[in-house]
């Protein structure tokens, strides 16, 4: 047994020194396999961090609840512009938070077949929390990157999003 895990040390080791010099090819040079890398870093460390949170798994609900949040009759429709989605998407990462409580659908008083969104103040206490998370999370996240570096990452990924709508 023990020769066993010594043996898969030293796999692993060896695998390590193989991956540190394994060429990358057309990838070194693709936005999209970097952001598809860190989207999967940071995804997994979130499900970690929100372990019994409602919001926990799966993508968007944190987006839409914080929008809700901070923007009381949002539709859904803005919702699914703001994140570059449709609407059955966004109606399918909605429905979670209203059965959880955080999140009341209300029909339009000025137009009928408009639904509007409000945080109950279950998910107003959620949306304070997962602030929190996220917050940390960032932080941790860019803690060994120099802050000029990371807001010239930011400009540019801002600049790419407006790009995206229209902006």
């Amino acid at each position: 047994m023990v020769e066993n895990k010594e043996s898969e040390r030293e796999d692993s080791a060896d695998q390590g020194r193989d991956l540190q010099d394994l060429e990358l090819g057309v990838l070194e040079n693709l936005l999209s396999f970097y952001v598809r890398s860190a989207n999967y870093i940071l995804s997994k460390d979130l499900d970690e961090r929100l372990e019994g949170h409602a919001v926990a798994k799966g993508t968007g609900k944190i987006t839409a609840l914080l929008l809700i949040d901070a923007h009381p009759g949002i539709r859904p429709s803005t919702i699914a512009e703001v994140v570059l989605r449709d609407r059955p998407t966004i109606s399918r990462i909605i429905k979670p938070l209203v059965e959880a409580g955080l999140v009341e659908q209300r029909t339009s008083e000025t137009e009928r077949r408009a639904e509007e969104l409000f945080i109950t103040p279950k998910g107003h206490a959620e949306a304070n929390a997962v602030r929190a998370l996220i917050s940390a999370q960032n932080d941790d996240f860019f803690a060994d990157m120099p802050k000029r570096d990371r807001d010239h990452l930011f400009r540019i990924l801002r600049q790419l999003y407006r790009k995206a709508r229209g902006l």
